[in-house]
């Protein structure tokens, strides 16, 4: 608005110059206190209907009404459910303290598709355009974020990071490493199985697939060889180095376990959909890790809710692009709720009942699968 009232004063007084040269001076200063006049009258129309014109149009974000304007780039590890739903929760909380994409927050988003070797490009590229901040969406992100900012003054916000100090992004106390911090999807492997006991009490081994160079994989594994003999459970740990590993490994799989349990694994993830049909092939039920992977197929989960981790993550980012504080003195956060989520269409297929204490405290329930 200010600009746009300059650019008009600018002109009125020009006009008013200009006649000023063709008449007296006592003219020229009736034209003057004209033209000054018709500036206020003009500036205060062109006020009032700016006004009016964001009254239409909603509340003004904060930041927006502050002057201030980001650039940010989001790399995100690959392309799956939960990680899709940490990218919308991240925005939405942006917007909620006042920084709006398309408005004064302008977003350049990656997708590394699994590849490590993309993740560090995509984090260079966001570097060498000097973003205000990198949101890095899992783990392989959230480190190729640290090593490609460490010499600079950009501040990484990591989330669906399960493990940051395994990942080295933060010390034991929780403190971070460098100019990082964010969030964590740490699993609430406890709670996922005792659910796994009550609905297969007579299950005897279960099989986790991960992925051999994801760190926070590791750690999600040995935390369920740490608590599985609490429920009668073995765990049969399979690794892989890359995707195309998946459909040969999950056979190899399937043929020694009575179920499966997914983790936060990006890379098994990602080809969800063939590990479940190998399994539908034998009747061998799946148990993801949060609410998308319900959907496509799992039994049931206690997982988390990856837009309310994403949202938590974005109003920690505003903190940080406000300059109400900084990444390097900001502990990463968790959340801590875990919800039950079953899908009814599944347990039929299996011939399994969900339990009625399950279903009535359930987060949400599904009765389709989601192709």
């Amino acid at each position: 608005m200010k600009k746009n009232m300059a650019k008009l004063t600018a002109a009125v007084m020009a006009a008013a110059m200009m006649m000023a040269g063709c008449g007296s001076q006592a003219s020229t200063e009736t034209t003057a206190a004209s033209a000054a006049d018709e500036t206020a009258t003009t500036a205060a129309d062109t006020q009032a209907a700016e006004s009016a014109e964001s009254s239409e149009s909603g509340e003004t974000s904060e930041a927006a009404a502050d002057g201030a304007s980001y650039t940010i780039g989001i790399g995100q590890f690959a392309e799956h459910g939960s990680l899709d739903n940490c990218r919308e929760g991240f925005l939405q909380g942006l917007a909620e303290e006042g920084i709006v994409e398309g408005e004064n927050l302008t977003v350049d988003y990656d997708n590394a598709n699994a590849d490590g070797s993309t993740a560090t490009l995509i984090n260079q590229s966001y570097v060498g355009a000097n973003v205000d901040l990198i949101c890095a969406i899992a783990t392989p992100m959230a480190q190729a974020a640290y090593a490609a900012t460490r010499n600079t003054d950009i501040p990484v916000i990591y989330t669906a990071v399960t493990d940051p100090v395994a990942a080295e992004l933060a010390d034991e106390s929780g403190k971070p490493v460098g100019n990082i911090t964010g969030t964590s999807d740490t699993l609430p492997v406890e709670q996922q199985l005792e659910m796994i006991h009550e609905l297969l009490p007579d299950a005897k081994t279960l099989a986790i697939m991960y992925t051999t160079s994801e760190v926070n994989s590791e750690s999600s594994v040995k935390k369920y060889q740490d608590l599985a003999a609490n429920y009668g459970l073995t765990i049969n740990a399979v690794g892989v180095s890359t995707a195309a590993d998946i459909p040969l490994a999950a056979d190899n799989m399937l043929n020694n376990c009575d179920a499966v349990t997914m983790i936060t694994d990006n890379t098994v993830v990602s080809s969800l959909p063939t590990i479940l049909a190998k399994a539908k092939a034998k009747n061998i039920p799946v148990f993801g890790s949060e609410i998308e992977q319900v959907k496509l197929g799992c039994l049931a989960a206690m997982g988390l809710d990856y837009v309310s981790l994403g949202k938590q993550t974005g109003q920690m980012a505003a903190k940080v692009l406000k300059s109400e504080a900084k990444a390097s003195d900001m502990n990463f956060e968790t959340i801590s709720e875990a919800a039950f989520y079953g899908n009814t269409q599944v347990a039929e297929n299996l011939g399994i009942t969900l339990p009625e204490d399950l279903v009535s405290n359930a987060a949400e329930m599904f009765d389709t699968i989601t192709e």
